[in-house]
């Protein structure tokens, strides 16, 4: 898939996120990249059998307080190798990038992986 197409379906996937939420997001930029560093790949501290498909790096809104200010905007990073890869077709590579959309985000908000399993959505 072109990186334009795949950025749109990342659009339409942010797009798609409540407005409730959309409002609460400040100071955050949403990129995508091709493929994640080796850097990336060790700071993820994947299992052998997992795969990055996507990274937030930042300061969670949980975890901000009135010192929060003059910082670097978050970033939430979408992988579109890894994301085209683990899947068959352009269908299931629009749920993909939604769904990593979607788990970046709650990370953003301070959820965690963990918790994110617990309600079956990792």
């Amino acid at each position: 898939m072109r990186k334009q197409a795949f950025e749109a379906l990342v659009r339409e996937a942010v797009g798609s996120i409540p407005d409730e939420f959309l409002g609460i997001m400040d100071n955050v930029d949403i990129q995508v990249r091709r493929w994640p560093t080796k850097r990336q790949m060790r700071e993820a501290d994947l299992d052998a059998d997992e795969t990055l498909l996507g990274l937030y790096v930042g300061i969670p809104v949980t975890e901000r307080d009135s010192g929060y200010n003059m910082v670097q905007p978050d970033i939430i990073t979408l992988f579109q190798g890894p994301i085209e890869e683990s899947c068959a077709t352009d269908a299931e590579v629009k749920v993909q990038v939604r769904d990593t959309v979607v788990h970046e985000v709650a990370h953003y908000f301070g959820i965690s992986d963990s918790e994110l399993f617990d309600w079956g959505l990792a």
